[in-house]
């Protein structure tokens, strides 16, 4: 991406401009050049890195410090030194190529699939997801809920707090319930593709067609919280709350983008190499 000022706003005259703020042409035209170009360097400097196996698996947590859930979630422990991915996922019985476009794939912004599915391992990412859910399900949302309470739980507004901990209860038991049905059902399909099987009456598309995004509901207990709980209290747990729940809400937007755009043409894929 190139910054030029006079392409971004082509109806500005230049010497409109140069006459305005009263100083000439080419002093003008430095000043712009050397902004401009200051501006480029700061996008080429932020622009995505596409990780390697070669890479030292050191720099890719101190570059994206939330791709450490990435690590926990493959079985990856930290303590690694100055081992390289490849070196990291032999140790700990992960495949790289799959480690590395989950990745990848993460840390770019566009959702193009067909970039990421050449030699991925199916049964890995399936295990990277049966682990995000047990960290959703075990881990993240009881913590929330502890924050929340502690936070919440002597307001004299009472009213307010029980919706809120009842509004945050039946997110948990929908998040539970689609989970539950992913770790179950879709995942027991595949399995049976993995094993040479080929079962009847369903297939990925099935579960794609029905995929919500359970992200959604948390941005509205977010709203609730900012736009209606009275203040006073304990200001600085609810805020540290809140930055759970945002977190959690970016975290469950991943998580989605991963099995919309990787599990599932992953799993389509071996449904036309099982026919």
């Amino acid at each position: 991406m190139k910054l030029d000022f006079f392409g971004y706003f082509p109806h500005i005259c230049k010497n409109e401009i140069y006459l305005k703020i009263g100083i000439d042409n080419s002093d003008f035209y430095i000043l712009f050049c050397n902004r401009i170009r200051t501006m480029n360097n700061v996008l080429n400097m932020y622009r995505t890195r596409i990780y390697k196996p070669t890479d030292k698996m050191s720099d890719l947590i101190c570059e994206n410090y939330a791709l450490l859930q990435v690590l926990s979630r493959f079985g990856i422990s930290l303590g690694f030194g100055d081992k390289n991915v490849r070196e990291v996922c032999e140790l700990n019985n992960v495949d790289c190529n799959t480690f590395l476009t989950v990745v990848n794939f993460l840390i770019e912004d566009s959702n193009r699939m067909e970039d990421h599915l050449e030699g991925i391992s199916v049964s890995s990412l399936m295990n990277y997801l049966r682990e995000a859910h047990s960290y959703f399900l075990d881990f993240q949302l009881p913590s929330i809920r502890k924050k929340l309470m502690e936070a919440i739980g002597d307001s004299k507004e009472k009213e307010v707090t029980f919706l809120i901990l009842r509004f945050f209860d039946a997110y948990v038991d929908e998040v539970k319930k689609h989970m539950e049905h992913e770790n179950e059902n879709v995942f027991t399909y595949v399995e049976q593709l993995l094993r040479g099987e080929h079962p009847q009456g369903y297939n990925i598309s099935v579960f794609a067609s029905h995929h919500e995004h359970i992200d959604t509901k948390l941005t509205e207990l977010k709203n609730i919280i900012i736009k209606y709980f009275p203040a006073g209290g304990n200001n600085r747990l609810l805020n540290a709350t809140l930055f759970d729940i945002f977190s959690c809400e970016e975290d469950l937007a991943s998580h989605n983008r991963v099995e919309d755009f990787l599990f599932v043409p992953a799993i389509k894929k071996l449904e036309k190499e099982a026919k």
